[in-house]
């Protein structure tokens, strides 16, 4: 089982070929491939590579699924007393991806 923690959307996420992750916005089109080059650990068999910060020529290769929606979170404003109150609701998107392979480099 091999394995590696990519930082992408300002998070680090633990990834395995044919893992599905949701992750912040990318700017790239559903079927479009995608490469992380921000691998900081990666593992194959018994060997673990940790990067100062990241691994070098180590990549990350994913296939972009879509755009998918996050749940709705409802923002509540309130002044005691004045008869004010609103509220706001807010869904994220969030960009889904297929993890395809994993390359360790050097």
């Amino acid at each position: 089982m091999s394995y590696a923690i990519v930082e992408i959307g300002g998070s680090q996420r633990r990834v395995s070929p044919g893992d599905r992750i949701r992750v912040q916005r990318l700017d790239a089109a559903g079927g479009e491939s995608v490469t992380l080059e921000k691998v900081l650990v990666i593992q194959s068999g018994e060997a673990v590579r940790v990067g100062t910060p990241y691994v070098a020529g180590a990549t990350v290769t994913a296939k972009v699924l879509g755009e998918i929606k996050g749940r709705k979170v409802l923002v509540f404003k309130k002044k005691r007393r004045k008869q004010y109150r609103r509220t706001r609701g807010h869904r994220q998107i969030f960009t889904s991806l297929q993890i395809d392979e994993i390359r360790a480099g050097d």
